[in-house]
């Protein structure tokens, strides 16, 4: 197990009751552990934008999320990750990274955005209206093609130990087809992490990082639930509970 991703808790939470089963993701109820968790791993997402002279407040605002997790030793301790990736110009070292091993598939991505972005210059230059139909056609076929492809890579075990790639998992729900950015939320990264390093999830929780929307629908610091379209096919297969999101409560 790779503990660089591990946080220690410097809160001292004596007498705090802790929960025996994991919070059901998709419900606004936070565990106070889950709290504690979050406002610390907030300290650490400021001394690390401090550090790489990124400001959330001016720039990218990101989902983050939490999950704290109980090792074999009975210690507890969380984990971090943020939804889909930071700007490209800040690493931030302790996130759970994706499930997708870009050491393995990026070849073939930057090989697929490179043959899209050739289609797309035709399409610009071409004076052609079959030509440019013709163009515009094979490039989402194309796009298509690739994102098949992109889905393939991400592999995720459920609580059985049990593989499948986000295809699969969205074929078997109702969803159908995966949307864009399906498995880069922050909750499944979490829980895949700790289910393939044997950690024993226990609270799990997201808030929102930066700029609040003008509509309210995400404020800085606020807590939110797992999102439908995205995480609801994915945290369903990994936890075997086809019934999660309309449940109150989950048990691992």
């Amino acid at each position: 197990m790779d503990k660089k991703f591990l946080f220690n808790f410097k809160t001292t939470f004596s007498g705090l009751e802790v929960p025996i089963k994991l919070n059901n993701p998709f419900k606004s109820t936070v565990p106070k552990i889950a709290k504690i968790a979050a406002m610390e791993f907030q300290d650490y997402i400021i001394s690390e934008s401090v550090n790489q002279n990124y400001d959330f407040q001016t720039q990218r605002s990101k989902m983050f999320g939490v999950l704290v997790v109980q090792k074999k030793d009975g210690g507890y301790c969380y984990l971090g990750s943020v939804s889909g990736k930071l700007s490209d110009n800040i690493v931030f070292e302790k996130l759970i990274p994706s499930v997708f091993d870009e050491s393995i598939g990026g070849f073939f991505i930057d090989k697929g955005m490179k043959e899209l972005g050739e289609i797309t210059i035709k399409i610009k230059s071409s004076e052609n209206t079959i030509d440019v139909l013709s163009l515009k056609k094979e490039r989402k076929q194309k796009s298509i093609a690739l994102q098949k492809r992109l889905f393939k890579n991400y592999l995720f075990l459920n609580i059985s130990g049990e593989q499948k790639n986000i295809l699969e998992i969205f074929k078997q729900s109702s969803h159908g087809f995966p949307p864009a950015a399906a498995g880069e939320c922050a909750a499944p990264k979490l829980l895949q992490h700790a289910i393939k390093n044997q950690l024993k999830p226990i609270a799990l929780t997201e808030f929102w990082w930066g700029i609040s929307m003008e509509n309210k629908e995400r404020e800085h610091k606020s807590y939110y639930p797992s999102c439908k379209n995205r995480c609801r096919p994915v945290l369903e297969y990994i936890l075997e509970d086809k019934k999660l999101y309309i449940k109150k409560e989950v048990q691992i």
